[in-house]
């Protein structure tokens, strides 16, 4: 199953109505089929408004190459964190005498 990736256009200062028109359909005619974009007003007065249109796409297999490389680099640290901790704390045991679990520590 392929994710999703949420995808981000901004379309700054536009001089003419006209030249607005032409982004638009520009960018509606290059997104996927069945994306569901959403256009929204953003910004304020100080630092300038812009229109941002965001859709959903399947995400690229370089994208999901680097994920897993990152998920794998995160799940590799996090083990090697808890060999740590259970070095430092000694063996931690579980028993299970009827429904509730008791946690010793040996060592």
């Amino acid at each position: 199953m392929t994710r999703r990736v949420k995808e981000f256009v901004d379309i700054g200062d536009h001089s003419s109505l006209d030249e607005l028109i032409g982004k638009l359909n520009e960018l509606r005619d290059s997104l996927p089929p069945e994306c569901s974009a959403e256009l929204k007003l953003r910004g304020d007065d100080v630092f300038g408004r812009r229109i941002t249109i965001t859709y959903l796409r399947d995400q690229t297999e370089e994208e999901a190459e680097i994920e897993r490389r990152y998920a794998e680099a995160a799940k590799d640290a996090k083990e090697r964190e808890l060999e740590r901790l259970q070095r430092e704390l000694g063996k931690v045991c579980y028993e299970a005498p009827g429904k509730r679990s008791k946690l010793r520590i040996v060592g």
